[in-house]
């Protein structure tokens, strides 16, 4: 057999396999190669199929060795086993597979390294590429662009060139690595500190963080693995477990994990984790929950923890687990809200294209208003003046046509550099930046009637500022848009850390990390699910589009939307059955599910939803 070989795919579903087999035995050849298919030669049906490595033959060449082992490492099998065979004996225990993964674009080349590749005890090859991402040892992704460049030292055995030195981990291209790994959402709970009483089961708010699994490779257990290891370094400050620590999968790897007949799921824990008590385990079991279920195909009916021995300690049905469900800060999202041409407060209820102004001081047109922000229960507006000076709270449900004075003003010359549009958090609380170049800073009105507090972020520098901000619903990530120095706009995510007391809070937003570093110039953006946003940018020397990104930087599985020119706003719903909106050259459109934009008859401005 020569170096060039097919890797071999059985079909996961039987009829198939039974399919293929039938249409294949007539005409199937005797002899003849077998070649390899590159990774960019496979097709999207190749989802619906198991993929294996090829072994080692012994007349490969040291490249040759190299690139089957890169291929064999795109396998669906649990441990490398394949990938192994190209490794020495040596190599092979010492190799950890599971400590990265690196993402280049269009893939992994082999070739000879420069100046050491026929030294006398060996042969060394690079490996390059241009790198995209990459995932950690904690399943987290990250956007990490740049040339990437690893050497691999082989040595010659009596059954041919061999592996014998290596960096662990895996380098994928980006099509294997989106045909392998899938983005799931494990939950853990939200650290709100003194702010956690400010809303009825404030301990119980659930946070996704998104990690990447291998999708194939018993789904469920990767998930129940991920999550009792706990959350990922950048959201561990701000989230916390129910699961004591040193919990773990009683049996370990040969525990198996999946949904029964009924959907239920039933999880064995060690010791440490079957100690705790009742109530503890119910929120263990919430976790584990809607974990599996962000990536289940069925609904989940429930779980069952038990401990080591296999006694029961805990059930939580689908019920039950209502309670916890996350998003539950979210709001209703019943009306959709904008500035009118008259610059009051209006809304649309439902499909309705036809905008009602709201009730109150923010609808009178007693103050020309320029944006706008509702509170996630809609019984507050919050509305910052067409001059971008003055910053309103008002109830939506009457009390006058006169608005109450302004509970904030900037001080900056111009309209450009005053209050940005303001934001509201599940908590009630109500986010703003002033642009002031004199004075820039990021504030929160607890409330949205208390005092304004100004909040700390230590990562912007001397001449950045934020230009618009969104603040999840759970109150402990922000997304901001952010002017650079060159005057360009990146969007980046903040965690927004809680400590001191109700009397003396202290609030910081720390870790800034960019969210959609593929696009140049970002103009707006907006939350669109539990981890997930929807923004509208431009790529170097392309034309402006919208897309959804995923809050760890990575792009989504979410269909590619319908284009649209000059757009300088865009809303959205955690509720995906709702419409989009976006505020473009043509005023106010909106994106039904599996529709076209619609342009709504009143030229208004700065759409938004609850939030």
């Amino acid at each position: 057999m020569t170096a060039d070989r097919r890797r071999w795919a059985t079909t996961v579903a039987p009829l198939a396999a039974c399919a293929l087999l039938l249409s294949g035995c007539a005409s199937m050849p005797s002899g003849g190669k077998v070649n390899r298919v590159d990774s960019s030669q496979r097709a999207e049906g190749e989802s619906r199929v198991r993929v294996f490595g090829v072994s080692p033959q012994k007349d490969e060449t040291p490249q040759e060795i190299v690139r089957g082992f890169l291929e064999a490492t795109t396998s669906d099998e649990p441990r490398f086993s394949t990938a192994k065979e190209y490794l020495t004996e040596h190599a092979a225990k010492k190799w950890d597979p599971f400590a990265s993964t690196t993402v280049l674009t269009g893939g992994p080349s082999a070739h000879a390294a420069s100046g050491v590749a026929g030294e006398r005890d060996g042969y060394t090859v690079e490996i390059a590429g241009t790198r995209t991402a990459l995932v950690n040892e904690w399943q987290s992704y990250g956007p990490a662009a740049g040339a990437y460049n690893a050497n691999v030292h082989l040595t010659k055995l009596k059954e041919g060139w061999r592996i014998d030195k290596l960096p662990d981990g895996l380098v994928l291209g980006e099509s294997d690595f989106e045909r392998i790994y899938r983005s799931v959402d494990v939950y853990y709970y939200a650290q709100l500190g003194p702010d956690a009483g400010s809303v009825s089961g404030g301990r119980d708010v659930l946070v996704a963080d998104p990690v990447y699994l291998r999708g194939r490779i018993d789904p469920v257990k990767e998930t129940v693995q991920a999550l009792i290891e706990g959350p990922t370094v950048w959201l561990d400050p701000v989230v916390e477990s129910a699961f004591p620590e040193g919990t773990k999968l009683a049996g370990g790897r040969e525990q198996h994990l999946s949904l029964d007949d009924s959907g239920a799921l039933r999880v064995r824990l060690n010791a440490k984790g079957a100690g705790a008590d009742r109530e503890q385990c119910a929120r263990m079991a919430a976790q584990l929950f809607h974990s599996v279920q962000s990536q289940a195909s069925a609904k989940v009916s429930g779980v069952e923890l038990s401990g080591p021995d296999g006694e029961a300690r805990c059930d939580l049905s689908r019920e039950g687990a209502e309670s916890f469900e996350p998003g539950r800060l979210d709001g209703r999202a019943a009306e959709q809200y904008f500035v009118d041409s008259k610059h009051r407060v209006a809304s649309l209820t439902g499909v309705s294209e036809k905008g009602k102004v709201v009730e109150g001081p923010l609808g009178s047109g007693a103050v020309q208003l320029g944006s706008v922000a509702v509170s996630r229960d809609e019984r507050q507006g919050a509305a910052v003046s067409l001059d971008g000076r003055a910053l309103y709270t008002a109830s939506l449900a009457g009390g006058g046509a006169d608005p109450e004075p302004p509970v904030l003003l900037s001080a900056a010359k111009r309209e450009q550099d005053r209050l940005t549009a303001p934001s509201w958090d599940g908590l009630g609380d109500l986010w703003v930046a002033d642009r002031d170049p004199e004075k820039p800073r990021l504030l929160r009105l607890r409330g949205g009637t208390e005092k304004p507090e100004e909040i700390e972020v230590p990562a912007l520098g001397k001449d950045e500022r934020i230009e618009s901000l969104r603040v999840s619903s759970d109150g402990v990530r922000v997304a901001m848009r952010v002017r650079e120095t060159d005057g360009r706009s990146s969007l980046q995510l903040g965690r927004v850390e809680r400590h001191g007391s109700r009397e003396n809070p202290s609030v910081t937003v720390a870790a800034l990390r960019p969210v959609a570093p593929q696009l140049e110039d970002v103009v707006a953006a907006s939350w669109s699910g539990d981890s997930e946003l929807v923004v509208v940018g431009r790529e170097s020397q392309s034309v402006q589009q919208l897309q959804y990104v995923g809050t760890d930087g990575s792009t989504t599985n979410q269909p590619t939307l319908p284009g649209i020119n000059d757009v300088t706003g865009v809303a959205s719903a955690e509720d995906e059955a709702k419409p989009l909106l976006a505020e473009s050259e043509y005023g106010i459109v909106r994106l039904p599910p599996d529709a076209n934009w619609r342009t709504l008859p009143d030229p208004g401005t700065s759409p938004v939803y609850p939030g």
